[in-house]
C-alpha cells in the first residue's frame, strides 16, 4: 500500500479521535497545585529537571470511569518542554504497574508533546477502568533536558526516577530513585463513569496539602472526607488545592502564588465543582512574626485584610454557583510564629468566619481540635509533633469535622 492510500485512513482515524474527544463529558478525578521549581521543604528533583529519564507518579482517584486524560503544566518553565512518551495505568504497589492495565497516552494522537513555557498540555482520551479511591500511575519520559521543572512540592506519596524511557516497565524495577514530589503532572480526569453528585475541592495551605500525615498512605483530612462521601454510596469527587506555606494575600518564590490569585486556576475552572472548603490565613498571620528568608514577603497583614480576601473568594465562587465553606483556623500555640498579637487575629478572624454568615457553612476545624486544657492549643493526641499541624488522626477528625449536607 502506498504513503497516498494509507493518509485517507490516518485522516479518518484523527477525525473520529476529534469527534470523541468533542462529544465526551469529563469529570475530575484528581488534581494537584503547581508551583515553581525550588528547594524549600526537602530535597526534590524540581531545580536540576529532567534529561533521558521517566518519572512515575502514583496518585489517587476519587471518582471512577472508564477512560481518562493527564494535563501537564509548564506553567513556571523557562523553556518549550517535551514529553516524549508517557503511560497510564492502574498502581501495583511501589513503582509496579497492576498487570495489564498499561497504556500508551498520545496527545492530539501522537506519542509525544511540546509545551510551551507557560502553557499547557491535555492528553487524548485513553482506556482505563478506574474505580473511585483506585490509584493511577503516570509515567512520563523526558527524552532530552527539561530544565527546571514545575512541580508541586509536598506530596506525601512516593514519586521514582529511572533512567530511559521506562513508560511500559510493568514491575518498575528501574525506578531506583525516589522523591516526594509531584512533577509537570496537575490533573486526572475522568469520563464513562456514573454521574457524580458533586465536585468538593479543599483549598489551603500545608493543612490541607496533608504536612504531618503518613507519606503513601492517603490519611491527609481531603483523602479522608472522599472516603468519607464514598461511603455514603453516592459519587463525589474530591480534590485537595493545598499548597505547603501558602499564602492568601502574598506571592511565594518557596509557597506558590496567594490564594487570591491561583483561585480561579485551581478551585473554579476543575470540571463540575460544586463547592469548596476554604481553609487558610495562619502563615499571613505568623509569618509576619518570624524573621525567616523563607517566610518572606511577610507584611503584617491585618485581619481585616483577610477578610477582603476571603470575601473575594466567595464572591467569586458565588458568581460561579459554587457553594462556600469556611474553615477556622487551628490553634497553634507554642510554634515559633504564635505572639499574643498572633493569637488575636486567629481569634478575630475565626470569630467572623463562625458568625459573619457570608459562608454557606462553615467547618469548625479550631474547635475539633483543640485542647481541652487550652483552647490556644492544638490537642496533643492530634499533634504531628511541631504543635501546628495535625496528625494522622487529627486530619481524620478534620474531615469528620465538614458536614457532608452542606457541600
Amino acid at each position: 500500500m502506498t504513503v497516498q492510500e494509507k493518509a485517507p485512513a490516518a485522516a479518518l482515524r484523527t477525525e473520529k479521535r476529534r469527534t470523541v474527544e468533542a462529544t465526551t463529558s469529563w469529570s475530575a478525578g484528581w488534581a494537584a497545585p503547581v508551583q515553581r521549581p525550588s528547594s524549600g521543604f526537602e530535597e526534590n528533583w524540581s531545580e536540576a529537571g529532567f534529561a533521558r529519564q521517566s518519572v512515575r507518579q502514583v496518585v489517587r482517584v476519587t471518582s471512577g470511569g472508564t477512560a481518562a486524560r493527564i494535563r501537564l503544566s509548564n506553567r513556571f518553565g523557562e523553556q518549550p518542554l517535551t514529553v516524549s512518551a508517557a503511560s497510564l495505568a492502574l498502581a501495583g504497589g511501589g513503582a509496579a504497574l497492576r498487570p495489564g492495565t498499561a497504556r500508551e497516552v498520545t496527545f492530539g494522537g501522537l506519542a509525544s508533546v511540546t509545551i510551551p513555557a507557560g502553557g499547557e498540555a491535555v492528553s487524548d482520551a485513553t482506556e482505563l477502568h478506574a474505580e473511585p479511591l483506585d490509584s493511577v500511575a503516570v509515567t512520563l519520559f523526558f527524552d532530552g533536558p527539561t530544565g527546571p521543572a514545575t512541580f508541586h512540592a509536598q506530596a506525601y506519596a512516593t514519586s521514582y526516577r529511572a533512567a530511559g524511557d521506562r513508560t511500559s516497565d510493568a514491575e518498575g524495577g528501574g525506578f531506583d530513585e525516589r522523591t516526594h514530589s509531584w512533577y509537570y503532572l496537575s490533573d486526572v480526569e475522568l469520563s464513562g463513569g456514573e454521574p457524580l453528585k458533586g465536585t468538593v475541592v479543599a483549598f489551603g495551605d500545608s493543612i490541607t496539602d496533608g504536612f504531618g500525615s503518613t507519606v503513601d498512605a492517603d490519611r491527609r483530612y481531603p483523602d479522608v472526607l472522599a472516603e468519607r462521601l464514598a461511603a455514603t454510596g453516592e459519587r463525589w469527587a474530591v480534590l485537595n488545592a493545598g499548597i505547603g506555606g501558602n499564602l492568601v494575600l502574598s506571592d511565594s518564590p518557596w509557597y506558590g502564588e496567594r490564594a487570591v490569585s491561583r483561585f480561579e486556576r485551581d478551585v473554579l475552572d476543575k470540571p463540575g465543582v460544586s463547592s469548596v472548603i476554604v481553609f487558610g490565613g495562619l502563615n499571613d498571620i505568623g509569618f509576619s512574626e518570624v524573621d525567616l528568608e523563607t517566610y518572606k514577603p511577610n507584611p503584617d497583614v491585618t485581619v481585616e485584610q483577610l477578610i477582603a480576601g476571603y470575601r473575594s473568594l466567595i464572591r467569586r465562587a458565588h458568581d460561579r454557583g459554587v457553594k462556600v465553606i469556611g474553615a477556622t483556623i487551628l490553634p497553634f500555640k507554642g510554634s515559633e510564629y504564635h505572639t499574643p498579637r498572633a493569637e488575636a487575629k486567629r481569634v478575630a478572624l475565626n470569630e467572623w468566619i463562625r458568625t459573619s454568615g457570608e459562608y454557606d457553612a462553615v467547618a469548625d476545624f479550631a474547635d475539633a481540635l483543640a485542647s481541652a486544657e487550652d483552647p490556644e492549643v492544638l490537642a496533643p493526641a492530634y499533634d504531628s509533633g511541631d504543635v501546628k499541624h495535625p496528625n494522622d488522626a487529627g486530619y481524620r477528625i478534620m474531615a469528620e469535622t465538614v458536614d457532608p449536607d452542606s457541600l
